[in-house]
């Protein structure tokens, strides 16, 4: 036996950490120190009954293969042989005889040198490694042209780490990896294994005790309650949406217009039929894509679709970050979703969870029997509200990872943006927390200064990689610099859902007409800090849930007709207010009840002219906001902005300008929030000539009254609202009437 004691006993008790060291091709001393040392192979074979080394001939000519039979030691599965007379390391197989009478011949993976170099194990551990997931996980790779996969993970506790199997039966003994150093990786090259191989990393932690955790790096998952990783080549995709991505790289989204359609894909349309299972990737792209046409959208948002066990998550405990979820389809019927709107000129944003990661034991969740991604305090490192783990933002490791998650979404699946979940928790050290249950930061205060720089990060490397790339911060507190570049101290997002204006706005339609009069400043109260950042204004599915009522019910009044009037007027204030535009799924028709996860939209109601009127006056805001030179623009430029009248609480009345590229294109918008008919109303304009009335929430063809301005009116030379031209128009109930300016 050549091998030491030590080494075998770890071999054989499968704590080994060094095995590249031990297995493979190694050359002995040369006794007389004159001459190179013969060569010895070894390798560790559970269910072995025979095991020769097969030297490959390269020559065409001769393709014959040299054997050398290595032999076992003891009653072990170690097999080692001295390779009489070879003096120089050369390209071998393994050819092995099973004791269920099978033969394998196969490379040995513990004949190759590491597939990570040590500059990416460098800028993996400083946090500057922005493409790690294209080393660490598995990855398709092809060395000395022989192809295969290589494997590696971080676990810097573990004292021993094994990638097990379909290709070996889920036995840790057989891939055992090698610790490359102080970088905390542990990294294998498994020749011949392709697509659809399941897998998992063994670890031995000091407990001493082996346990299964799937890649953090996985690309595709098996469905639940199984959870092992699939090894999937990222690059078998061929792509039609050139097009796009270079539209994307020159466009300016803080003045292009931006309506998104927020959507969970899983509860979008149903099959009924089939056990009421969701739609698939393709089968909703052939669906989705005519609809949002139609719809004029310009992007659509997926609540979370990285792999998840929990359905009743939404997506937001995510313990697959890299790999789309297979409740729809793979990998690849997900990127063929992703290019079907590419092709339609429809953008993709996708919601990103970096906050927090569920306590799953088979994913991120004390990954190597020590706080890995976590905080080892529970006062920094567990979710008080969600019962999950906040990242360590401190690590430099888990920054390299969320960073390249990232990236990874744009790089491989081609979206447009992300919008990141619960910004708010990851800013502040007392979220969610009473006194003496969070730590303050080395300056004593309550900002999450870790998770500031990472934050900051993650938007540069964003905008540094794929330019034109949206990143929409879910932000509900007054945290300065949301939107701002990093470079002036700002967070580095595009934009921040305006959460302030959500709220103020739906507390005052909640009411009942009678008294909004005196919720007035509710309505008005967002101008104040409107432009201090660049918003979306947005009602998500975070206001359909949990008995908060649709939409639609949210309206006061008896009758669905009554609500869908207030329904339609409050859209219409919400797509002429300035701030791009997110409205989630269902709400676009006035789905009548909350939003179910595990059921289909109540497609049905479009069946009822009061919900076909509510999709139709999204539809022509959609068109208006998208086709009005300037209007876009003004969403985050206050020039463009001006009130005419705010006061009037009495009426229900407010009035204001979007001014638009030229004095033609500019807009007046009249808002009225109660149901009674008002018959010349007056309203100062700010210029003299004729105002064509080009959308009016309560006309027929959206199911109103149909009360309007025939069309348009005339200005008159009578003061009012200070200024010194007005017009006398007709406000119908609960509605939004919108003017566009023609000079005589």
């Amino acid at each position: 036996m050549r091998i030491n004691k030590s080494d075998f006993e770890a071999l054989i008790g499968a704590y080994c950490s060094n095995t590249h060291s031990i297995l493979g091709m190694h050359r002995l001393p040369d006794p007389s120190g004159k001459e190179k040392g013969e060569l010895v192979v070894r390798a560790y074979l559970p269910n072995a009954e025979e095991c020769s080394v097969a030297k490959l001939n390269k020559s065409r000519s001769n393709k014959k293969e040299v054997l050398f039979p290595l032999e076992r030691i003891g009653n072990s599965d170690v097999f080692e042989g001295v390779l009489d007379g070879q003096k120089e390391f050369f390209t071998y197989q393994l050819k092995v005889a099973y004791n269920n009478g099978t033969i394998h011949q196969f490379y040995d993976p513990y004949s190759f040198l590491p597939t990570i170099s040590e500059e990416s194990l460098y800028l993996f551990n400083e946090g500057k490694d922005r493409f790690i997931h294209n080393k660490l996980g598995a990855n398709f790779i092809t060395v000395d042209g022989i192809s295969g996969i290589s494997f590696s993970v971080w676990a810097p506790a573990a004292k021993r780490v094994s990638v097990v199997g379909d290709f070996n039966f889920w036995d840790g003994r057989s891939h055992m990896m090698r610790g490359l150093g102080s970088s905390g990786i542990w990294e294998i090259f498994i020749p011949g294994l392709t697509e659809g191989v399941k897998y998992k990393f063994e670890i031995l932690g000091e407990a001493g005790v082996p346990f299964l955790k799937t890649d953090p790096y996985g690309k595709y998952f098996e469905s639940p309650p199984h959870n092992a990783s699939i090894v999937y080549d990222t690059y078998n995709y061929k792509w039609n949406d050139q097009k796009w991505l270079k539209k994307r790289e020159s466009v300016n989204w803080k003045n292009a217009p931006c309506s998104i359609y927020e959507m969970h894909l899983g509860s979008w349309k149903r099959k009924i039929e089939d056990a009421n299972r969701p739609l698939s990737y393709r089968e909703i792209a052939d669906e989705l894509v005519p609809y949002l046409k139609d719809m004029k959208f310009t992007h659509v948002e997926f609540m979370p679709l990285a792999e998840h066990p929990f359905d009743g998550s939404w997506g937001y405990q995510v313990t697959g970050f890299f790999a789309p979820t297979q409740r729809f389809g793979s990998p690849e019927d997900f990127k063929y979703l992703v290019d079907q709107l590419h092709q339609n000129d429809i953008g993709v944003i996708m919601d990103w969870v970096p906050a927090h990661f569920p306590e799953d034991r088979f994913a991120l969740a004390r990954f190597d029997e020590t706080a890995l991604y976590e905080h080892e305090d529970p006062r920094q490192g567990k979710h008080q509200d969600w019962g999950t783990l906040i990242f360590n933002y401190e690590r430099c490791e888990v920054k390299s990872f969320l960073i390249s998650n990232a990236l990874a979404w744009f790089e491989h699946f081609h979206i447009d943006g992300l919008r990141v979940d619960a910004v708010a928790s990851m800013l502040y050290l007392d979220y969610s927390r009473k006194e003496g249950e969070w730590v303050p930061n080395k300056y004593g205060g309550r900002e999450n200064v870790d998770a500031i720089y990472f934050l900051r990060e993650v938007n540069d490397a964003v905008h540094k990689y794929y330019p034109g790339a949206l990143m929409i911060a879910e932000e509900s507190t007054s945290f300065d610099g949301v939107s701002k570049d990093t470079e002036s101290g700002g967070l580095g997002f595009d934009f921040k859902w305006n959460m302030g204006w959500m709220h103020d706005i739906l507390h005052y339609m909640q009411k009942d007409p009678i008294y909004r009069k005196y919720e007035h400043h509710h309505l008005t109260f967002g101008m104040l800090y409107q432009y201090s950042e660049s918003f979306v204004q947005v009602f998500s599915h975070d206001e359909v849930v949990h008995g908060k009522c649709s939409m639609l019910s949210k309206m006061p009044g008896d009758s669905i007709s009554a609500k869908a009037n207030q329904l339609r007027a409050l859209y219409g204030l919400m797509w002429l207010w300035p701030g791009k535009k997110t409205l989630f799924m269902g709400s676009e028709f006035g789905q009548s009840a909350e939003w179910n996860y595990a059921q289909s939209l109540d497609w049905h109601l479009l069946e009822y002219p009061d919900h076909q009127g509510i999709q139709s006056v999204v539809r022509d805001l959609n068109d208006l906001y998208i086709n009005t030179p300037g209007l876009a623009n003004g969403d985050i430029d206050s020039r463009c902005f001006e009130w005419i009248a705010c006061a009037d609480s009495e009426s229900g009345v407010i009035a204001f300008i979007r001014w638009g590229e030229t004095e033609n294109d500019s807009l007046v918008v009249v808002a009225h929030f109660t149901p009674i008919y008002r018959e010349n109303y007056r309203v100062g304009v700010p210029l003299g000539g004729y105002y064509k009335e080009i959308l009016n929430t309560d006309a027929h063809e959206y199911g109103g009254f149909g009360f309007g301005n025939s069309g348009g009116v005339d200005s008159e030379s009578v003061p009012w609202d200070s200024r010194e031209n007005s017009i006398s128009i007709n406000l119908p109930p609960n509605s939004l009437t919108v003017f566009r300016y023609t000079k005589k």
